[in-house]
């Protein structure tokens, strides 16, 4: 039929035989367990296979990885297994799956959450675009909370992501409480907003100053410019 299988090596999940001669999981028994598998399958002659040695243990994930990655041409399915909750197994997830697409290593992957599967394929996709790997969607560059803001950022910028969601056209947006670091970052986004006194903000389009927007719903403003700049690139 034409389908591939995919050799799928847990640290949870290693032979008994390998465990005894490593005593516990390591690089190089997951780098066996695959080599051993994929053996089996080129015997029979098939070829049309990709490979994952996943691990929860970070470390143990990226160094089995990197030593695949070193023995075969085979692409290679990435993933931290069992990272946890949204919270702790997104910054599992990034960083070990990071460390690797970072050095050229993964053909596709698998964010593993306690979670609807929905946000596993945010996560993924949000790593992928941190990474310049795809470019889709909304990108959004924001402050943290600081005395020098001059609205509600935080709020904001969830309103504007929830909201928009459903985008796969890439828009840049910059959202910035204050004139400190807003003109620089405005300059490098398709919409920037900075924060400015008196309710009276920049406005950016596509890099440069276009107007103030006095006593409005930023939400609403940014909402307008968002739409506007998805009909004329329709």
């Amino acid at each position: 039929n034409n389908c591939s299988i995919r050799i799928g090596v847990n640290a949870g999940s290693l032979e008994k035989h390998l465990l005894k001669k490593y005593l516990k999981p390591t690089p190089q028994a997951m780098l066996e367990s695959a080599s051993n598998h994929l053996r089996a399958l080129e015997e029979l002659n098939f070829y049309n296979t990709k490979i994952s040695v996943k691990a929860s243990n970070i470390n143990l994930a990226v160094s089995s990885y990197r030593l695949l990655a070193k023995k075969t041409d085979y692409p290679l399915h990435l993933g931290i297994t069992e990272a946890g909750s949204e919270f702790s197994g997104t910054i599992k997830s990034s960083i070990g799956l990071g460390l690797l697409l970072h050095e050229g290593i993964g053909d596709t992957l698998r964010v593993s959450l306690s979670e609807d599967p929905v946000t596993e394929v945010k996560v993924g996709l949000e790593i992928l675009k941190s990474l310049n790997i795809r470019n889709t969607g909304l990108t959004i560059i924001s402050c943290p909370s600081c005395a020098r803001q001059q609205f509600d950022v935080i709020q904001t910028v969830k309103a504007i992501e929830k909201k928009y969601s459903w985008v796969k056209k890439p828009i840049s947006i910059s959202i910035l409480g204050c004139v400190v670091n807003g003109p620089g970052e405005a300059m490098h986004t398709d919409i920037g907003i900075t924060g400015g006194g008196n309710n009276n903000h920049q406005v950016y389009l596509n890099g440069k100053k276009n107007y103030v927007s006095k006593d409005k719903n930023l939400v609403e403003e940014i909402s307008s410019l968002i739409e506007e700049n998805i009909r004329n690139n329709e």
